[in-house]
């Protein structure tokens, strides 16, 4: 199975992770460490996530704790380029819209 991820290190709760995607619809996950090591064995998906076809994904982390990220394409076939921002809670209820 192949997969990108991302080690996001300790987040706090409510964080917002955003992440840019150009190319194919992509699964794309947010993991703790144990929900990781099953998901390398069993190709299962458990965490905050799903398919996401536009950008930016925006997740917000549900409880403080050691975050990954992972992205792929379900066993298919696909290429994506990707890039991850963290920000802090309510930091998307600050940005002021003209």
């Amino acid at each position: 199975m192949k997969f990108t991820h991302y080690n996001l290190g300790f987040l706090d709760k409510d964080q917002i992770v955003e992440i840019g995607l150009k190319g194919n619809a992509t699964n794309v996950f947010l993991m703790q460490s144990t929900q990781f090591a099953h998901y390398k064995k069993t190709g299962e998906r458990h965490g905050v996530g799903g398919l996401f076809r536009h950008t930016p994904v925006r997740l917000k982390v549900p409880h403080s704790g050691y975050w990954l990220l992972t992205l792929d394409f379900g066993g298919f076939a696909g290429k994506v380029d990707s890039h991850v921002e963290v920000y802090p809670a309510n930091y998307f209820n600050h940005i002021a819209t003209k």
